[in-house]
């Protein structure tokens, strides 16, 4: 099994396929047991790694998360890079492992060749986060199937210790960028479903985030969910590919 230390704590990649590197990032609560599509999709051009973020999937558990979870998921990707001994690679997240992607093109811009960044708004104002863990706090039959794949049997860790986590915003609500995304050098692609359930304004927010990303696309489907990666997976994929075969060559 692929592991490497990080912090003193075992984290967990997989691999597929050859060529330049591409980096898929889950969202909370998910890992990257929940990426094998992509994976084996993206794999048929790039070599593709998944990875499974400190306290979840296969990695160790982390009983407290930081209260900057996302920028610590950034810092864990560059150990990644670092211990593949990958100088830089396309980074592609969905939901905040897309947020954990343009957190690694504004802290370090010399280890992203390109960002796609799926179904992740800018900000969460305070009352619809709160929404959004009364939602989660269900457990409905979908999300227990969904979280006991990507982590196992100790799903309600994982979840409970992201859930604690985002209940520290829930007064303030959450801004992941703080006015940075300008500072953003390399291209972005930006996706999302105009009917996603679990985001707050989500065609004003990601109009004003391209607009801020110098060389930033965007793709806005007038269908699907949260995330348009596996709510409308053939709408992501064209978008993306077009996207992947337009960078320049290293």
């Amino acid at each position: 099994m692929p592991f490497f230390t990080y912090q003193g704590r075992q984290l967990f990649y997989r691999e597929h396929g050859g060529g330049p590197p591409l980096v898929v990032l889950p969202g909370n609560t998910a890992s990257s047991a929940c990426h094998e599509a992509e994976l084996i999709h993206f794999g048929l051009h790039y070599h593709t790694i998944g990875f499974d973020f400190p306290g979840t999937g296969r990695s160790d558990r982390v009983a407290h998360w930081v209260h900057d979870w996302w920028a610590e998921g950034a810092a864990a990707v560059v150990a990644l890079l670092d211990h593949l001994e990958v100088p830089r690679a396309v980074i592609m997240g969905t939901s905040g492992g897309a947020v954990v992607a343009l957190l690694l093109a504004i802290g370090w811009p010399q280890r992203v060749r390109a960002v796609i960044a799926d179904s992740a708004v800018a900000q969460i104002p305070a009352e619809a986060l709160r929404a959004l863990l009364a939602e989660r706090a269900q457990h409905s039959a979908g999300q227990v199937e969904f979280w006991r794949a990507a982590h196992g049997d100790d799903w309600a860790e994982v979840v409970d210790a992201d859930t604690a986590m985002l209940a520290g915003y829930s007064d303030t609500g959450i801004d992941y960028f703080g006015g940075r995304l300008g500072r953003i050098g390399c291209p972005v692609l930006l996706t999302a479903s105009l009917a996603d359930s679990l985001l707050p304004d989500v065609g004003p927010q990601l109009c004003a985030m391209a607009r801020a990303i110098p060389h930033s696309r965007l793709l806005l489907v007038n269908a699907g969910d949260h995330p348009l990666m596996w709510s409308r997976p053939e709408d992501f994929r064209a978008a993306a590919d077009t996207f992947l075969r337009l960078l320049p060559r290293e």
